[in-house]
């Protein structure tokens, strides 16, 4: 009999292709031998970010005529779905954009899978559904009790899965993301973003002279330097965790999957800008700012679940690893705005 992970070649339509960790997955992918097209509205994506040949249809996930004519067209048997909103301080200011991109958007492609006929989904989900947990390291089983509409809208999507899974033919797995950063080690693609939040994205910056100082939103919480803790994950080795998930949802046509995607131990925002000043061999200015609204003071996962679940061994967890990755993907970020202008 066949492993179970032995790779086999599932068309995938990837939403949000063109974003961050999107595009990490489109070349996760297509690593593995799976056909890929991609679909973003580009409103904080990038068209280079998707390979050439890559199939690309700038459109939104409510379009749900065009996402029928592209399921059928390229033959889709998986739905990767990134495209979403992603700033907790911005959904506490305007929940109801959270709510339509992330909840809505999500039921309209939902909708339009299971239309389609399309058996496999798997979820970019948050460790943000936990809220404030009262455990050191957080599990699957943890309370949700999301603390902002950035979580619940997440949430409610998982929610919608669920039901779904049970009414449908179709399986799905929700990936709980913990503090995604770093870069495509092979500077293909990575966090391309203007005036994206993500600290190692904001504090390379810095470094490199594109930002004055660095913020340090709360010193106050009850953690061993006062700095909110962490779990910092390297955004390939998250999208290698997609791929495996794919695979196993495929082994397993019946079962979806709720798993955490972390490396099951926390930095500090003083412990990540030391690092950034190490790997730089500079010292960033930082600016010591009141705490941001929904923000918890640790968030670290227990990730023995995917561990044990899936055959994903993470390649870069690292912190300094993490943040010479990021530096290098500025770096030739600021040769492709060149290249481009």
């Amino acid at each position: 009999m066949a492993n179970v992970f032995e790779p086999a070649a599932c068309p995938v339509l990837v939403t949000g292709g063109a974003g961050y960790i999107g595009s990490h997955a489109v070349l996760a992918l297509r690593e593995a031998g799976h056909p890929v097209a991609v679909i973003d509205n580009l409103s904080t994506g990038f068209r280079f970010a998707v390979p050439e040949n890559v199939p690309f249809f700038e459109g939104d996930i409510e379009n749900t005529a065009l996402l029928a004519r592209i399921f059928a067209a390229q033959g889709t048997r998986a739905v990767m779905h990134f495209a979403g909103s992603i700033v907790v301080p911005e959904s506490v200011e305007n929940p109801l954009k959270y709510y339509h991109n992330n909840t809505a958007k999500s039921r309209a492609l939902i909708e339009a899978a299971v239309t389609a006929g399309v058996p496999h989904f798997i979820f970019s989900s948050t460790a943000a559904i936990y809220g404030v947990p009262d455990v050191d390291r957080v599990n699957e089983d943890c309370p949700q009790v999301p603390i902002n509409p950035y979580g619940w809208s997440k949430l409610m999507t998982e929610r919608m899965l669920a039901d779904t899974a049970f009414a449908h033919p179709i399986n799905y797995c929700a990936l709980r993301y913990f503090n995604v950063a770093g870069a495509d080690p092979q500077g293909r693609t990575g966090q391309s973003t203007a005036g994206a939040t993500h600290l190692i994205k904001v504090a390379v910056e810095a470094a490199l002279g594109k930002r004055d100082r660095v913020s340090v939103f709360g010193t106050d919480f009850h953690t061993p330097d006062g700095t909110g803790v962490r779990d910092y994950i390297h955004v390939s080795d998250l999208a290698a965790a997609h791929v495996d998930a794919l695979s196993a949802l495929i082994a397993e046509p019946t079962r979806s999957l709720q798993m955490n995607c972390g490396y099951g131990r926390g930095f500090s925002v003083m412990d990540v800008l030391d690092a950034v000043d190490r790997v730089t061999n500079c010292s960033i200015e930082r600016r010591l700012e009141p705490r941001r609204a929904g923000d918890p003071a640790r968030l670290v996962s227990d990730n023995a679940r995917i561990l044990q679940t899936l055959p994903w061994v993470p390649r870069y967890d690292d912190l300094d690893t993490i943040v010479r990755d990021a530096l290098a993907w500025e770096e030739r970020l600021s040769e492709i705005r060149v290249e481009q202008a």
